[in-house]
């Protein structure tokens, strides 16, 4: 699991949309907002729903970048918003 918690801490993102996704984590609900992000009927366990979206959000990181038409800024927010939510619940590395 520390592969996952040195993906977090090494994401570099621009602040404007790490600043729009640490506001967003009050209203997320992993019941209700996993699910419809992973487009799945349950939630699957934190670690393997991180890896699914970092994994996501690295896609959409790419188009942002190349400046796609696809690319949807709130759908990355959202992204962002449940990868820091799932990270907080997987185990500290080393506790």
């Amino acid at each position: 699991m520390t592969d996952l918690h040195d993906s977090i801490a090494t994401l570099r993102r621009p602040r404007l949309l790490i600043r729009a996704a640490r506001c967003g984590q009050g209203e997320y609900n992993r019941a209700r907002d996993l699910k419809r992000l992973m487009r799945l009927a349950e939630a699957p366990p934190p670690e393997a729903a991180l890896r699914a979206l970092i994994a996501e959000e690295a896609v959409l990181e790419a188009h942002r970048r190349e400046g796609c038409a696809q690319y949807s800024l709130a759908r990355h927010i959202e992204l962002l918003i449940a990868m820091m939510a799932e990270a907080r619940l997987l185990p500290r590395p080393g506790a």
